[in-house]
């Protein structure tokens, strides 16, 4: 396996290796092509049950405000470094983007390039971030083995809450308040529902997993969640998608349509790095899904993006499998072959115009009339490899992948 080979796929493995070098946050006005600066560390060690933990950035010195010249909103793109860290979530509040990376999250102000660093150090218990959100008005952060953080920014401070609060985990992927209140939680040990919102009545907290779900949670890792359109709630787990309506499950998996057969992608597969081969977790997976004999990154019933659309269709990115599309009735699936950039999706988001936008392993989509217009760092990404996505309130895009995110006013 090349080296090249090797460092792409620790660096697109969902995060399950985050890197621990310095954070940098600084502006970049020319297209830049950052495959050179991926120079990614060996593959942790994984801790029995669950993915590794880091705590990079614990070294690195407060980030400091700049007084200097605000984002240009008429340039194309411009580029923002956070250094060897994966940007997993973005999040456009007002003038203020937020950036969730594997190192903490950033507060950065366009109005004046002040950005500040918050981590362990101003409170939160783990730098992991794979998800940023707002409930009730404030900041939610879910963390990688640290919990569910809550800002108070008034007060400058957190409260955060974890297993003995009737958390499944304290590896959080994702979190949905609905408009009846109810609060959902996709955690590594099953999916929490917090009846009517609220976090710090421990009865209110509910856990459902595969055993006390017989089954109908197809796995344990839910990694998103997203509302439907008719009160449901979708959840995307490493074993398939799953539905909650009216208080009852369901699931489909690759048998009834989800992602890509391999004879159809094994051509494709870009990672000949078998996943299984440094994680038990993985490997018990892969016995379970009947993917023995199959030693590259490769599983189609593993949703690693989930999105639903304003049709109401299920948008469900793979693991190797492509991308899936669910209308209630029938799936259709996309890869490479259709136009997809890449079969390994990480990223899905639907604009305010209703437009999908898919962020795989080797750039971006924007999927128009069943056509897939493709879009790299020769446009103005900071990196090919896509994992978060968000539009601002002046309709600009904010991507993050390795090492940054690009800002693109517009996309020709």
């Amino acid at each position: 396996m090349s080296s090249t080979n090797r460092n792409l796929w620790i660096a697109l493995s969902v995060a399950l290796a985050a890197v621990v070098a310095g954070m940098v946050f600084i502006r970049s006005e020319a297209p830049t092509d950052s495959a050179g600066e991926q120079q990614s560390a060996a593959p942790a060690a994984m801790p029995a049950g669950h993915p590794p933990v880091s705590q990079g950035g614990q070294s690195v010195p407060p980030a400091a405000s700049g007084a200097v010249a605000p984002v240009d909103p008429d340039a194309h793109f411009t580029h923002f470094r956070v250094g060897q860290r994966n940007v997993k979530t973005i999040l456009p509040d007002g003038d203020v983007i937020w950036v969730g990376t594997s190192a903490g999250v950033i507060r950065y102000d366009t109005r004046n390039d002040d950005y500040r660093l918050l981590d362990t150090r101003t409170g939160l218990l783990a730098n992991g971030v794979f998800h940023l959100g707002k409930m009730n008005g404030r900041l939610v952060v879910g963390t990688y083995g640290g919990g569910l953080s809550i800002l108070n920014e008034s007060e400058d401070g957190w409260k955060t809450y974890n297993i003995p609060d009737g958390l499944g985990d304290g590896f959080i992927y994702d979190a949905l308040q609905l408009e009846n209140g109810d609060v959902w939680i996709a955690t590594w040990s099953g999916a929490n529902r917090v009846r009517g919102g609220d976090l710090d009545e421990r009865d209110s907290w509910d856990l459902y997993t595969v055993a006390n779900t017989g089954g109908a949670l197809p796995n344990d890792w839910v990694y998103a969640l997203h509302a439907g359109n008719n009160g449901e709630v979708w959840f995307a787990t490493e074993g398939g998608l799953a539905r909650f309506k009216d208080g009852a499950w369901q699931n489909w998996t690759h048998e009834d349509g989800l992602g890509a057969d391999y004879e159809t992608v094994r051509e494709q597969i870009e990672f000949d790095m078998d996943p299984g081969e440094y994680s038990k977790h993985h490997a018990r997976q892969k016995v379970e899904m009947g993917l023995e004999a199959i030693d590259v990154a490769y599983n189609p019933n593993y949703i690693v993006a989930l999105e639903v659309d304003h049709d109401g269709d299920v948008w469900c990115g793979t693991w190797g499998g492509g991308l899936s599309r669910f209308d209630g009735e029938s799936w259709k699936t996309y890869t490479v072959a259709d136009g997809l950039p890449g079969n390994h999706v990480f990223m899905l988001h639907v604009d305010p115009d209703g437009r999908l936008w898919v962020g795989t392993s080797n750039g971006l989509a924007r999927f128009d009339d069943d056509t897939f217009t493709r879009y790299t760092t020769e446009h103005g990404l900071f990196s090919n490899q896509i994992f978060s996505m968000a539009t601002a309130a002046d309709s600009s895009k904010w991507v993050g992948g390795f090492g940054g995110v690009a800002r693109i006013a517009r996309l020709d």
